[in-house]
């Protein structure tokens, strides 16, 4: 029996330093776009209260950040890495997109949709498209590469794509005050589900499309210039706490079997045995 090196993974080299720079350019597209190009709120009780406010503070600098994270990924050639993540996971964790999925849509606050005009709902739809493309791209997509590719095991791959998605959210407390700290460590656990929704899929697609869905469901309760509360908006929170209690218990039955236990090094820096 003889060992050969797995061959190494297509694309250039994108190091972890390199990774947080293009994150602050990433940052200062949405934020620094954003902020210049936004429309005054009329109400404090709405966030996206107009078809224009949408637009100009999320659908253009959103979707100029998805053209950015698509530029560099092209760059970078990881295309096919990104689009397929060939990770095997139990079939458990199938319960994760499953049920944000279905939390999405019973929750989504319908009668304060069906009370807007048809321009402010689809520039809604529109920008959380654009988030969950953006968004998985940028730290599901090239954030997942660029440390699985440094050689780091799968249960640090996922804490620390998220970690750094989590991060980037503080920078909303330049609209949002303290309160976006506690926005950071949401969606710092967001961010684990949306990993394991890829490690489910196979493909990023599957992220993209919780991510977008689970968006435009929370975003739903405050579009319009005088948002109605819903009682399905409980239920975005009430399954965040029970897939983090889930996860926290089940945390050692995520990786099959027959793999790693999530602690060595990741499969791409092992070697493999083949006859001789």
């Amino acid at each position: 029996m003889s060992a050969l090196p797995s061959p190494a993974p297509a694309g250039r080299r994108l190091t972890w330093p390199w990774f947080l720079v293009v994150v602050v350019v990433y940052l200062a597209i949405l934020q620094g776009l954003g902020a210049l190009i936004a429309v005054d709120r009329d109400s404090g009780d709405s966030q996206f209260p107009t078809t224009e406010s949408i637009i100009r503070s999320g659908v253009i600098p959103i979707g100029l950040s998805v053209l950015f994270g698509a530029a560099v990924v092209t760059w970078l050639g990881w295309w096919g890495s990104i689009l397929r993540y060939r990770v095997p996971v139990r079939h458990w964790v199938r319960f994760v997109p499953i049920s944000m999925l279905v939390v999405a849509v019973l929750g989504m606050n319908y009668p304060n949709l069906a009370d807007q005009p048809l321009s402010l709902v689809l520039s809604l739809i529109v920008m959380t498209l654009f988030v969950g493309i953006g968004e998985e791209l940028m730290f599901r997509g090239i954030g997942v590469q660029v440390f699985r590719r440094a050689g780091l095991s799968e249960g640090r791959v996922a804490l620390w794509s998220s970690v750094i998605f989590g991060i980037v959210h503080l920078s909303n407390a330049f609209s949002e005050g303290v309160q976006a700290i506690l926005q950071a460590v949401v969606v710092s656990t967001s961010g684990y589900f949306f990993y394991l929704c890829l490690r489910v899929g196979g493909t990023i697609l599957l992220p993209m499309l919780v991510h977008g869905l689970w968006d435009f469901s929370l975003v739903s309760n405050s579009a319009g210039i005088d948002p109605k509360a819903y009682p399905g908006m409980i239920l975005p929170i009430v399954l965040q706490v029970v897939l983090i209690v889930l996860v926290i218990v089940k945390r050692h039955t995520i990786e099959p079997v027959d793999s790693s236990d999530g602690t060595g090094p990741h499969p791409q820096t092992a070697r493999r045995a083949v006859d001789s």
